[in-house]
């Protein structure tokens, strides 16, 4: 296994999430909205580079802190560095950063902000059979891994703070095209809520079913609920299946209003 991701539960319900590739040693940290938390699990205090999708405080609050206890280098929307941590390495859609043998490439999700951005790492595949060593529980040999922030969450999407449901139907036809396996990285532990609100739009969905049965008995345990797959969100995820833009839209203002 060549790249390993974890949760790193912060401020009341945010995730950073933690990459490491096993080939090199490299970390990377996503969206820490605090730095306490984040340094308490870094293997050896070492974080390589500190990853953002976008300005909101409790995704960038703990940046400072991590730069100055680790020496990280900061990556981000060349297109939003005005509100930004003040990045070292500015990318634009489509670029790419290598995060030890792994890469990852910025893809253009605004939506829940204007300025918001995913991160899309691929490992390297294995060259033969049975190369398991190092493989952690629930991830594949060479499996993907996305880091949306808040534009796709488990069973959701970002609220339109910014951008448009036009942006955000978009952004997530982006992230639909992804190998259907990539385990999807969000912002936040949402995954109860917007099981609720889901099994209003489709109640008979079965596989929205179990997944709500799963998150239920992951809270229960004390469990993150996230990752989940991206195949798993589009047999599950009325947000992903909108099939056009008014649908996507219809739904958002309805999750906006759902109590």
């Amino acid at each position: 296994m060549a790249l390993t991701v974890r949760a790193i539960p912060c401020l009341s319900d945010n995730y950073a999430w933690a990459v490491t590739d096993a080939a090199t040693g490299t970390v990377a940290i996503c969206d820490p909205g605090e730095a306490r938390p984040v340094l308490a699990d870094l293997p050896e205090g070492r974080c390589d580079f500190i990853l953002l999708t976008h300005h909101h405080q409790d995704h960038i609050g703990g940046v400072a802190e991590l730069v100055a206890a680790t020496g990280a280098k900061v990556v981000g929307a060349r297109a939003d560095a005005y509100r930004l941590p003040p990045l070292d390495h500015a990318l634009s859609p489509g670029d790419g950063i290598a995060i030890g043998s792994a890469r990852a490439v910025v893809i253009d999700t605004p939506g829940h902000t204007r300025g918001h951005i995913a991160f899309h790492l691929q490992s390297p595949r294995p060259q033969g059979p049975g190369q398991k060593a190092g493989q952690k529980p629930g991830q594949k040999p060479g499996q993907d891994i996305l880091l949306c922030g808040d534009t796709l969450f488990s069973l959701g999407c970002g609220r339109l703070l910014e951008g448009t449901a036009e942006e955000m139907f978009t952004s997530l036809q982006r992230l639909r095209i992804l190998p259907p396996e990539t385990l999807v990285c969000c912002g936040h532990e949402y995954t109860l809520s917007n099981a609720r609100f889901a099994l209003t739009v489709e109640p008979d969905n079965k596989a929205l079913q179990a997944r709500a049965q799963q998150a239920r008995e992951q809270r229960g345990r004390g469990e993150p609920t996230v990752p989940t797959r991206l195949e798993e969100e589009m047999a599950a995820n009325p947000f992903l299946r909108a099939p056009d833009v008014a649908t996507l839209a219809k739904l958002r203002k309805a999750k906006d209003e759902f109590r």
